[in-house]
């Protein structure tokens, strides 16, 4: 969902969440994860991991953006675009996601 459309007492399911479609939805789906509230506390680098682990290949750098969006909204950060994490992904996750 577009972050700007998101309310935070009315996110029950995936695509309620900031930056989240029903293709990313059910990509989580496929690690295991089917409710926002399952997010809460995760680290997003370990999810990002598991999402490569299930796909067989490195996925794109900006999926560890949207699960740092969305982690760092259920853990009570604002709705924020996937993008406004790329510079913090750069600094935190650079070297460990390089191909």
């Amino acid at each position: 969902m577009n972050p700007s459309k998101v309310t935070r007492e009315n996110v029950e399911k995936l695509t309620d969440l900031p930056n989240i479609g029903k293709t990313v939805a059910a990509d989580l789906a496929r690690i295991g994860i089917i409710s926002p509230d399952q997010l809460k506390g995760e680290d997003p680098y370990a999810l990002y991991v598991r999402f490569c682990e299930a796909f067989g290949e490195r996925q794109d750098p900006c999926m560890l953006d949207v699960l740092m969006s969305i982690t760092d909204f259920m853990d009570g950060g604002e709705a924020r675009v996937w993008w406004d994490y790329t510079p913090e992904r750069k600094v935190r996750y650079g070297e460990r996601i390089r191909l």
